[in-house]
């Protein structure tokens, strides 16, 4: 089979290990992804990107040059509703890894227990108008009901500026839910903008409202570092909620400005939580709470 050529670019080969905190044992990305091999695990065909292949093994290496020890996959567009790539991981993991599926009607039941058995927890949706925008709710109600008995959750990759539009949706959901990427709010507009309070308010009051304080090489408005500008936002949504928050790198990161170096990634998570307890509440016992990992020793 011949390899698709790419259409974004390879994630950093180089990425730095941190160097303003050591992170804990059990340190979990709780947001990464696994493209191809496409010659073993082909991208979907309506898919809206190429990504070139970012798999396991280097994957290994970078969490090694981190100094972590556990990963959440979460099944990107590229691939579609077929998990096999991800599901190849989780397996190869040992325990050390859980993950997040793209299903649709054509999972029959046994396909999702064999997915719960290799450590998927959760089922995404995206929202965001690049990636295809709002999915058909009869279709997204279905789905979220086949997942419920089994204790997933449900994942959502908004643009914050729609979150209103969707609170009905949300108020009624029956599960766990995570907003990725912060709900990618414009760190432009500063933190009292109408939408971030909106998210803030929502992970106050709702105690299935979940985020993830990721992305900020993709809100900034700046491209490259320091990325000081989605350091206050990434600072309230721990202070509301610190028991449910979870962190993540994002890698490879598809569709980026400015290709970011890992390494300055986690160096970031010092700013936003400098104190010690509540880094490892956000990379050790909130993953722990949601996802099923193995001792890490």
């Amino acid at each position: 089979m011949t390899t698709p050529e790419p259409t974004i670019p390879a994630p950093r080969r180089d990425s730095h290990p941190p160097t303003t905190f050591t992170p804990p044992p059990g340190a979990t990305d709780a947001h990464c992804h696994i493209f191809g091999p496409a010659a073993v695990f082909p991208f979907a065909e309506n898919r809206t990107y190429t990504p070139p292949d970012s798999g396991l093994d280097e994957f290994r290496k970078l969490q090694q040059r981190l100094g972590f020890s556990r990963a959440v996959f979460v099944q990107a567009s590229c691939h579609g509703t077929d998990n096999s790539a991800m599901v190849d991981a989780l397996l190869r993991g040992g325990g050390r890894y859980a993950g997040v599926a793209m299903i649709d009607d054509s999972h029959t039941d046994q396909d999702l227990e064999e997915l719960h058995d290799a450590g998927v927890r959760g089922i995404r949706f995206n929202f965001v108008k690049h990636l295809g925008g709002t999915p058909d709710l009869e279709r997204f109600w279905r789905l979220v009901a086949r997942v419920t008995p089994m204790a997933w959750h449900v994942e959502l990759h908004f643009d914050a500026k729609d979150l209103a539009e969707h609170s009905a949706l949300l108020e009624r959901m029956p599960v766990p839910y995570i907003i990725d990427h912060m709900a990618r709010v414009d760190a432009a507009a500063g933190v009292g903008q109408a939408s971030f309070q909106r998210l803030l308010r929502m992970l106050e009051k709702d105690e299935r409202a979940w985020v993830k304080i990721s992305g900020a090489e993709r809100l900034t408005a700046d491209g490259p570092p320091p990325y000081d500008d989605v350091v206050p936002f990434a600072r309230r949504l721990v202070e509301v909620a610190p028991h449910r928050v979870l962190w993540g790198t994002d890698w490879p990161h598809p569709n980026v400005r400015h290709m970011p170096d890992d390494g300055e990634l986690v160096d970031l998570l010092k700013e936003i939580a400098p104190e010690e307890e509540t880094r490892y509440r956000i990379l050790v016992q909130n993953p722990e709470a949601l996802y099923d990992f193995d001792s890490v020793d």
